[in-house]
């Protein structure tokens, strides 16, 4: 060959910054496209979104920032190095909800399932340790098939930095689980360490063992939704704070969720400006509870009367429906409600709602929320299954909570308030800031038949008339011991108020207690219930 030819040769482009920008810009598509031709239209075909898909739907438009995309994993064998997509199956980084900072990582089941390797585990630690650093809310999107198994040992050790830092950021920083796909095994503790798991119904499923194993050790026939689909979280078990149809409106619920809350604890819940009189009258409360103490209502309505624009957030509509939780906003500031539900059980205690309002409770308190407890409580539910479940030890969780939360608290007792349930609903006597009540008050050990029945036995069961000195006695003990002022004259009730006063009576209550400072005795920590 010629000189002259040789010159003729092409020659490779130069070495440019130009040239290497394409090849990044190859490479950031690589990761956004999957591991394979189709991979996106097999997840679609589940019916469930890709992950980046799902970040679009949760942040701000136009908002996030990813971190590591370009991660690969260094594991070998069983055919691991010849298979290293980028991202490693889970897209972490921050963007904003409704203008405020959030982290967040999102597993990508189209890459290898969006089981968890160690590279992949890394990537989660690495957001985990900005959310702590940067105090805003983390939200993770769960779509994955628990630990890699081709990379054993690692995998495991990868899930115990998850733990940790769940832990460490417990009550400093609120922590969200969205489930939208499979979760099981240990990679299930994750979620159930955080404040909030939200399921979407045919998609999201958690269980520590699965419909295989069950059916081998027990003998028990059951499908994944069946045993841990979203339904049976939102309902039974309690593990999950709501079910929806949908990603779409499973996500827009999380949004407003995360509008309600601080994004940490050294900070207060965001102010909204109300547009709601903050000393508007609720005349309807007038007939919405009745003055008779057996009657049912829905407990619903009269939260909406009272709070701004009758909008509130429930937490776990679906389970221990007896009490009811939710996040509101009164005069544009956000409260947590906590009420007892007569239409369900006549809003008797138990377990299921102990544990329910203790959780809740403790939740509010670390993060700056003040508390309004709306009482109606019959007292604590009876019953040998009950009692062998361990009331006692399940119902001090709603009483520990109570007591050791330092945040503004009012408590309201709209009708009847009984026995060891009155005190645990946040009575004066275990702290509240102010005690209020409402004329409808029957404040009392018990209710009159049964104090009757109890302090008045021998001289019924001694009468020519049983029945007329019964009812006799219990008319004396209603007019000594329950009438609406009894506790009001003994200063365990700061007030009796007209209902309709109620949310005004609230507004200039949590204003005045909005700078409330208390501490705590200097310990390690308590040793609550469990």
């Amino acid at each position: 060959m010629t000189v002259m030819e040789e010159r003729t040769l092409p020659q490779p482009p130069p070495d440019t910054t130009r040239t290497r920008l394409a090849g990044l810009e190859l490479i950031r598509e690589l990761a956004h496209e999957g591991p394979a031709p189709g991979a996106t239209d097999q997840q679609h075909a589940r019916g469930k979104l890709t992950a980046r898909e799902r970040i679009e739907l949760l942040l701000d438009p136009g908002s996030f920032t990813e971190v590591e995309a370009l991660r690969r994993h260094r594991a070998t064998g069983f055919g691991l190095e010849a298979r290293r997509p980028y991202t490693d199956g889970v897209v972490t980084g921050w963007g904003t909800v409704h203008g405020r900072t959030v982290f967040v990582y999102a597993h990508d089941f189209r890459i290898f399932g969006g089981a968890l390797g160690e590279a992949h585990a890394t990537k989660i630690h690495k957001v985990m340790d900005l959310a702590l650093a940067a105090g805003a809310p983390l939200v993770s999107l769960n779509d994955g098939a628990g630990a890699r198994i081709q990379e054993g040992v690692s995998a495991l050790a990868g899930y115990g930095g998850i733990f940790t830092r769940n832990v460490a950021a417990s009550g400093v920083l609120p922590q969200i689980s969205v489930m939208l796909g499979p979760c099981a095994g240990g990679a299930a503790y994750s979620p159930a360490l955080t404040d909030f798991v939200f399921m979407v119904r045919g998609i999201s499923q958690m269980f520590i063992t699965g419909p295989d194993v069950v059916r081998t050790v027990t003998g028990e026939q059951v499908s994944q939704d069946g045993l841990g689909g979203a339904d049976v979280h939102a309902d039974v078990s309690g593990v999950a704070a709501a079910a929806y149809d949908d990603e779409a409106s499973c996500l827009e619920d999380v949004r407003h969720l995360l509008s309600l809350l601080p994004n940490n604890n050294r900070e207060l819940p965001p102010y909204e400006p109300p547009s709601d009189d903050p000393e508007r009258r609720c005349e309807a409360l007038l007939d919405l509870v009745p003055a008779e103490p057996n009657q049912a209502y829905d407990i619903h309505r009269v939260i909406e009367e009272i709070v701004d624009d009758g909008d509130f957030f429930e937490v776990q509509p679906t389970w221990a429906t007896n009490l009811v939780c939710a996040l509101a906003r009164l005069d544009g500031h956000v409260v947590g409600v906590v009420a007892n539900q007569p239409s369900a059980t006549a809003g008797v205690l138990d377990i299921a709602a102990s544990e329910k309002g203790a959780r809740f409770v403790q939740f509010c308190d670390a993060f700056n929320i003040p508390l309004v407890t709306l009482v109606d409580v019959p007292g604590f539910l009876p019953g040998v299954g009950q009692e062998h479940a361990g009331i006692i030890r399940h119902g001090a969780k709603l009483l520990y909570a109570y007591c050791n939360a330092t945040v503004p608290r009012i408590s309201l007792v709209l009708r009847k308030a009984y026995g060891g349930a009155y005190i645990v609903m946040d009575s004066r006597s275990i702290g509240a800031d102010l005690a209020l009540a409402w004329p409808t008050n029957e404040i009392a050990v018990m209710g009159a038949e049964g104090a009757a029945n109890v302090v008045f036995r021998r001289e019924i069961a001694a009468a020519d008339d049983p029945a007329a000195v019964r009812e006799r006695r219990i008319k004396e003990y209603k007019s000594e011991l329950m009438h609406p002022y009894y506790a009001a004259e003994r200063g365990l009730v700061d007030d009796v108020i007209d209902p309709r006063d109620t949310r005004a009576v609230l507004v200039r209550s949590l204003a005045m207690l909005r700078a409330k400072h208390a501490d705590l005795p200097s310990r390690k920590h308590g040793n609550q219930p469990v």
